[in-house]
């Protein structure tokens, strides 16, 4: 590899002159002669054939050429500024990055200020968000696409070393649009009652697994969605009617926008739902994020 005559110091040293307008200024914010500075730079400008500098008065400012040199040049202090902090997060036990998914039944609502406060706390972690669907969850989590796995429903997986805990229970009921003809039945209604409607479906997300489904009226025709905030909106525009947690939509009942209709046959006890993650992860930061959501749970 062809050697660069590009240093971390040299850089260093243009963002000092840029920063504080001079030669000498710079030298003594990096603790340096202001001899060292102007050899530096010299040097830097003989080895790439371009001036960086040219003075204006008392300033030193620079050139188109040192302008961009030293704009590239900050985005490579950054990251390397990064690459240190990480290295010493690390080091304490602390991962540099965490991937989490949530199931679309969970309400992420309720994680995000969890996550806010943990990153307010950890602002070197990155974190990952992204949303799965019954076994797509679990199947991420199998397959170490990701670390935690928030809202997951059951049946937990019988694969070895993931660890579950129940964080939330919902009750499901038979949601449609306030328009809609079940909106008002004039007596209680079965399941049979409902296939001659169209039902709104969340698709599973999982890739290679059989995918799950739940309350799916069978001979019903289907709208398929790939969220359960898709499927709350798509039962509010009159598409279709599907099981909802009560929980996700309090808001539109409480103002008529959308109905809960009892089904004789249907199962309204209360489900659980879970946290997990694989056992073998050890780190700080997934710890602090189980606590974190195990107490907003309780």
């Amino acid at each position: 590899m062809q050697h660069s005559p590009i240093t971390l110091e040299a850089l260093l040293v243009l963002d000092a002159i840029e920063s504080r307008g001079s030669f000498a200024a710079a030298a003594e914010q990096l603790d340096k002669v202001p001899s060292a500075v102007s050899y530096i730079v010299q040097k830097l400008e003989e080895q790439l054939s371009v001036t960086l500098f040219v003075r204006q008065g008392r300033r030193s400012v620079l050139t188109p050429a040192g302008r961009y040199l030293l704009e590239e040049g900050r985005k490579v202090l950054g990251v390397v500024g990064n690459i240190a902090q990480q290295t010493q997060t690390i080091s304490h036990g602390w991962e540099p990055r965490i991937r989490i998914a949530f199931d679309t039944i969970f309400d992420v609502k309720l994680l995000l200020p969890v996550l806010a406060d943990f990153l307010h706390h950890h602002p070197n972690i990155e974190i990952d968000l992204s949303e799965e669907v019954m076994h797509g969850g679990w199947e991420a989590l199998i397959e170490d696409r990701i670390d935690l796995l928030v809202g997951a429903p059951a049946p937990i997986p019988s694969q070895q070393g993931i660890r579950a805990t129940k964080v939330f229970q919902f009750v499901q009921k038979l949601i449609v649009a306030k328009s809609h003809p079940l909106a008002n039945p004039n007596s209680a209604i079965i399941k049979a009652d409902i296939a001659q409607y169209r039902t709104v479906v969340v698709h599973d997300s999982a890739e290679k697994a059989v995918p799950w489904s739940t309350n799916v009226i069978e001979q019903s025709q289907r709208f398929y969605v790939s969220s359960i905030e898709h499927k709350i909106a798509a039962i509010s525009a009159g598409v279709g009617v599907g099981f909802l947690p009560l929980v996700r939509v309090q808001n539109q009942l409480a103002s008529g926008e959308l109905v809960a209709v009892d089904v004789i046959d249907a199962n309204d006890q209360a489900e659980d739902i879970y946290m997990a993650w694989k056992m073998v992860n050890k780190g700080k930061g997934l710890q602090q994020l189980r606590t974190l959501i195990t107490q907003i749970a309780q």
